[in-house]
């Protein structure tokens, strides 16, 4: 295991490249194996999660070929059984979303993962695809799941938590079903597939927080190449370190500025940090720009329940953040428990470890950052949120920071080291 050492910085400045973002990148390539003919995508993600995607689709029978850095073609069509149980790595997205894909399938697949992806819940996947009428068998509702698809009834569903990976899964099963199907959602999450669907020729119909598909749609190859949008969730990362560290000043462009994906902006702001926005096009249906973060006052705040599905993947970082000088308050955020680690327990582990004065809830966390973090050394679990979000307490920190299991970075930001080091030299 690989782990990684860095000091307190003066400031982070720059203006890093973000990597394509990776819930963009999953439903391109997914979709694209899906269409009959050649579909072209540029900026696609490198890290290890949308990897596992292509090597799922390659499996099923769509030809990926990387013709360049970040571009592959995608020529889809008619789908075959695997040869063998399809490997979805550390990807939960990949393992939900191919889930609804293979129930339309008339024939057996079997999804599995890593040890980290084997132990999350699938319950919430299962039971509507069941509804659906495809046949699962599971572990207590984990992985590995094998799945005997074939021919789908349109549903109603409801589902118990926002969940963008849930709704998508259920929406493609929907493309291939009897009927209309809808999902109807507690609160907004991530509309990406939503905004994809077009793209290919298919359509759907969004009424709040309510979002159907008609079934028998067809898709078609996109008629010119889709560039996936830098990833906000990757973005985050340098605005809250610029936010965290007196005197940074970080440049992001080519960021998805898609709605359900910048509420860490208003979070950050609430902290202190001066944010400027402009939006310079539209890419695939994703509106796309500028985000620029200066380090500002050091303000206390709390995020509420309501807040949480905007900023799921966001809460490490602002975590961070928050332990350079601020209190922060996280409450309703139960979901983390469920990730690619236990979240809350390891993140207030990982932050006690490196001197911040950090208190588990059963639902959230509260993080005092008005004493300084000493450094430290702290275990990321195997989680790549984590490797960034200690990271961040090291930047600010008044001793060397040591993060053991840094690898694991590659899942979404591969390039995350260069970077790191580019910004606070």
């Amino acid at each position: 295991m690989h782990s990684l050492t860095l000091f307190p910085a003066r400031a982070v400045r720059g203006t890093p490249q973000v990597p394509g973002d990776k819930s963009v990148s999953h439903r391109y390539v997914m979709l694209s194996a899906m269409a009959p003919g050649e579909s072209v995508i540029e900026h696609l993600s490198s890290g290890a999660d949308v990897a596992a995607t292509i090597a799922c689709m390659r499996a099923l029978g769509a030809d990926v070929v990387e013709t360049g850095p970040g571009v592959v073609s995608v020529t889809g069509g008619t789908w075959r059984p695997a040869p063998d149980a399809l490997d979805a790595g550390n990807s939960g997205t990949t393992m939900r979303l191919l889930a609804g894909l293979l129930a339309a399938r008339p024939f057996r697949s079997t999804l599995t993962g890593d040890a980290s992806l084997l132990r999350r819940p699938m319950g919430r996947v299962i039971e509507p695809l069941s509804a659906m009428g495809a046949r699962f068998s599971s572990r207590d509702g984990r992985a590995p799941l094998v799945i005997d698809g074939g021919r789908l009834q349109g549903i109603s569903w409801t589902t118990p938590v926002p969940s963008a990976q849930i709704k998508s899964a259920i929406l493609l099963a929907g493309l291939s079903a009897e009927g209309t199907t809808t999902v109807v959602e507690p609160a907004a999450t991530r509309d990406h597939t939503e905004r994809a669907l077009p793209l290919f020729g298919m359509t759907c119909e969004v009424d709040g927080l309510q979002v159907r598909v008609k079934g028998g749609q067809r898709p078609v190859p996109a008629g010119a190449p889709l560039r996936v949008p830098g990833d906000p969730s990757a973005a985050a990362i340098w605005a809250a370190a610029a936010t965290a560290v007196p005197g940074s000043l970080v440049r992001l462009t080519g960021v998805a500025l898609n709605p359900n994906r910048v509420g860490f902006l208003d979070v950050l702001r609430r902290m202190g940090a001066e944010i400027s926005l402009e939006q310079d096009s539209m890419e695939g249906g994703e509106p796309v720009g500028t985000i620029t973060v200066a380090h500002g006052d050091r303000t206390d705040t709390s995020i509420a329940p309501a807040e949480v599905p905007g900023v799921i993947d966001e809460l490490p970082v602002l975590a961070a953040c928050a332990a350079a000088g601020r209190r922060l308050e996280v409450s309703g955020a139960g979901e983390l428990r469920v990730k690619e680690s236990d979240r809350i327990t390891s993140l207030v582990n990982g932050f006690r470890a490196l001197g911040v004065n950090a208190v588990e809830r059963p639902d959230g966390f509260v993080i005092d950052g008005r004493i300084r973090a000493s450094g430290g050394q702290a275990d990321a679990v195997g989680d790549h949120r984590l490797v960034m979000a200690f990271a961040i307490v090291g930047m600010s920190a008044s001793g060397p920071t040591r993060i053991a299991g840094a690898d694991c970075v590659a899942v979404s930001y591969p390039a995350f080291e260069r970077d790191l080091a580019l910004l606070t030299a």
